[in-house]
């Protein structure tokens, strides 16, 4: 590596970041000619363009999420390989966030810049574990930039949710879950902390689970919600989507315990305009802690910031003698991760 490029051959435009040398697009915004997709969530994973690059998981959840929008010609790129697009040389690293998710990491000149896309620190089993890569120039994501954000052990977590099932025999719990990657995470979990019972989910979640054990993530039995008696659902863990939770589906249950896993759960007064009962603090995506410590990491002089509290981010990095911006692009959400 050489020092950064004062150069802005990775910009932002109306579509979203650019890579000039390779006339494409990192999670584009819109369709466009040529995208390399981080990974399958909806404001990363968009319709409509020709050629789509990113790992096999990703490309198998958005041919189930979008069908022949999908992309025109989609191209895998496993963890690790590298492809020249144009004049800029392209792997993969994981990310850590979801299932195929990936960092971008582009070569050119002597210059390497890392796109981060969405990515979290701690182990998940469902997908790979965040890989740092050192670089000139590193793009971050900042959903939880903020030093107010610092995430409890996942055990902890799951072990408040084990204990209100014991002290509420009686209630279903009624889980909202992100339909991609917290959904299955929250299973595997469960599992790990030795709950070996079946659990219920909304029909909205069932394809992607589904998915998810075809490429090969064991997630323990699962039976759809739908049609079961309201006696039979009393004392079981069901997953749904935050969308469901208020809705005429979910009043049908009995007396159900509602609790939410995301990592806003950390912040009161969102979990009580929900009607959250029980919030579970369990995110996919870095913490303070994890985003300051990751800059560290990478040992980049130059850090971008990009969707999330940028600006808090910016200010910290360049505390730690870092060279930093907000890029402020537009169209990706503050999502239940």
């Amino acid at each position: 590596m050489t020092t950064p490029h004062s150069t802005p051959w990775v910009r932002t435009t109306p579509a979203g970041l650019y890579v000039e040398p390779g006339d494409f697009h990192v999670d584009p915004v819109r369709g466009v000619e040529r995208s390399v997709v981080t990974h399958g969530h909806s404001d990363h994973a968009r319709p409509g363009s020709r050629h789509v690059l990113a790992t096999p998981e990703t490309l198998a959840i958005m041919r189930l999420r979008l069908g022949d929008q999908a992309g025109g010609t989609l191209q895998p790129l496993p963890y690790g390989e590298t492809v020249r697009i144009g004049e800029v040389d392209v792997r993969l690293a994981p990310a850590g966030h979801v299932l195929g998710s990936a960092q971008v990491v582009l070569e050119w000149r002597g210059s390497r810049i890392v796109v981060s896309g969405d990515y979290k620190r701690r182990p998940d089993p469902t997908c790979a574990l965040f890989e740092p890569v050192e670089c000139d120039v590193f793009i971050t994501e900042a959903t939880f930039g903020l030093p107010v954000f610092r995430h409890p052990d996942d055990g902890h977590e799951i072990g408040r949710l084990l204990h209100s099932l014991a002290l509420f025999p009686d209630r279903v719990h009624l889980v909202g879950v992100y339909s991609l990657g917290k959904c299955q995470r929250l299973l595997a979990l469960l599992r790990r902390h030795g709950y070996d019972r079946p659990v219920y989910l909304h029909g909205a979640l069932i394809q992607m689970t589904e998915l998810y054990g075809r490429l090969g993530v064991a997630l323990g039995e699962t039976l759809p919600a739908a049609g079961v008696a309201r006696g039979e659902l009393a004392g079981q863990i069901l997953l749904a989507p935050p969308s469901a939770m208020h809705d005429l589906w979910a009043r049908k249950l009995p007396d159900p315990l509602i609790a939410m896993a995301s990592g806003w759960m950390r912040v009161k007064q969102r979990a009580k305009a929900r009607g959250v009962e029980l919030p579970l603090v369990i995110s996919d995506h870095a913490d303070w802690d994890e985003l300051v410590g990751t800059i560290a990491e990478v040992k980049a002089p130059e850090i971008w910031v990009t969707h999330g509290n940028e600006e808090a981010l910016v200010r910290q990095a360049t505390l730690l003698g870092r060279k930093a911006r907000a890029l402020s692009v537009v169209g990706y959400e503050d999502d239940e991760t």
